[in-house]
């Protein structure tokens, strides 16, 4: 049966991605975020169907295809976010071909050196690595009530047509784009499918069957699974890197190979020059494990590097704990003691940075909508732990367990976090 409901394609990146404030700081956008919790729910509490432009990978002709979705859609919704060529040129393609119903989003701190001020922009704030609860579902609303606005009362908003008053809109035929559509919607295992299916298996820490779907999804997106289109290579960095990630922690066959695999894994993405801070706490955390399984080193000095690069980039609160860890883990097998000491005491500055930073975010009025807020508590709880300051530590730490609740591997990775730094600090 044909689904006769109007059709909105949603122009935006999928993953997390790294994007730039007005005062040039980078930060990290989920989104996959701003997509499942206001763009798709207020697209179909709309009436709309929603299709998102990674949905056409199977289609084998995605120009093609990409270019009749962009001129036959009935709504257009574009997140330029993160300035993403691909979504921004998109977005074009969209205001040359037609003259009405296309929404521009765009987070609040995004930075955005295109003139922008003479279109209608759509915005929301975002948190990093989520979304809050409260903005998502009052941006939500918002959004569907423009949505439904526009497809009442469609008005002008291409800034093209605008100025080319004598312009007209092109047409085209039915049929083949109700046949891409339903095809995009009901393929059993696209991209998205293979992506949620290796999310959910992570977060059940079935890290075997997430490695196998993102393996999945990263052989569709490279063209490498039946003929498939490729992507551009900053579409493919979100699924590389969960590859790694889940390769290394799933173990097999052994835990040796399993993190060799990893690594080989995330050479893709260069971790030796990268700044990206996903890419460098992966590269770190395979290194560090192959420092303690054979005791090279090599391999402890590279982790010092990459968990060093990952926290001065950014201030990563993740890449900076492992850094001041892996610091002293170096400090301990040094011969010269100066040497030794500037590590130690560079974990310390590290660890007292680190604790300024999360004791600013953990008291901002919205952290609560923090996502990763059960991991701020445990970093800070550890950080605290290695600085002496037991009173403090154990706060935090009731905050994470609270937060965490019997989620087994969360309790494991904060136990194991705790006992090296507390080894640390006996010895």
């Amino acid at each position: 049966m044909n689904d006769e409901r109007k059709a909105c394609f949603v122009v935006m990146g999928f993953g997390e991605k790294t994007a730039y404030t007005r005062d040039h700081k980078p930060r990290t956008l989920d989104l996959d975020a701003t997509y499942e919790t206001i763009i798709k729910p207020a697209v179909e509490d709309a009436g709309l169907r929603c299709v998102r432009a990674d949905q056409m990978l199977n289609s084998g002709m995605i120009d093609t295809r990409m270019y009749e979705m962009l001129l036959r859609a009935d709504l257009v919704v574009a997140d330029i976010s993160t300035g993403n060529v691909n979504a921004v040129y998109e977005l074009g393609v969209r205001h040359a071909l037609r003259p009405h119903s296309t929404i521009i989003m765009l987070e609040d701190q995004a930075a955005f050196h295109f003139d922008l001020s003479h279109i209608s922009t759509f915005t929301y704030h975002h948190l990093g690595s989520d979304i809050g609860a409260r903005e998502a579902a009052k941006k939500k609303a918002a959004l569907q009530a423009l949505i439904e606005t526009i497809m009442a009362q469609p008005a002008r908003d291409s800034p093209v047509y605008e100025f080319l008053k004598g312009l007209k809109e092109p047409m085209m035929s039915d049929a083949d784009y109700q046949t891409m559509l339903t095809v995009m919607e009901e393929r059993g295992d696209g991209l998205q499918q293979l992506i949620a299916r290796g999310k959910a298996a992570k977060k059940e820490g079935d890290q075997a069957a997430a490695a196998a779907a993102f393996g999945k999804a990263l052989s569709l997106m490279a063209g490498t699974a039946g003929g498939e289109a490729p992507v551009g290579q900053s579409e493919r960095d979100f699924v590389t890197q969960q590859l790694a990630l889940t390769t290394y922690k799933s173990k097999q066959p052994d835990e040796k190979t399993a993190l060799e695999r990893g690594l080989e894994i995330l050479e893709g993405l260069s971790p030796d020059t990268s700044n990206d801070t996903e890419t460098l706490g992966i590269a770190g955390a395979i290194r560090k494990r192959l420092w303690k399984l054979e005791g090279d080193p090599v391999h402890l000095d590279k982790a010092i590097e990459y968990y060093g690069r990952g926290f001065n980039v950014k201030r990563d609160y993740y890449n900076g704990e492992n850094y001041a860890s892996c610091l002293v883990m170096r400090a301990e097998i040094l011969a010269d003691e100066d040497e030794a000491l500037y590590d130690r005491m560079t974990a310390k500055k590290v660890r007292g940075e680190i604790v300024d930073l999360l004791a600013r975010e953990l008291a901002a009025a919205d952290v609560e909508d923090r996502g990763d807020r059960v991991w701020m508590h445990a970093t800070m709880a550890n950080c605290l732990f290695a600085l002496s300051r037991d009173g403090e530590a154990e706060v935090h730490e009731t905050a994470f367990r609270e937060l965490a609740g019997a989620t087994g591997w969360m309790l494991e990775t904060y136990e194991a976090g705790k006992e090296e730094v507390l080894r640390q600090r006996a010895g």
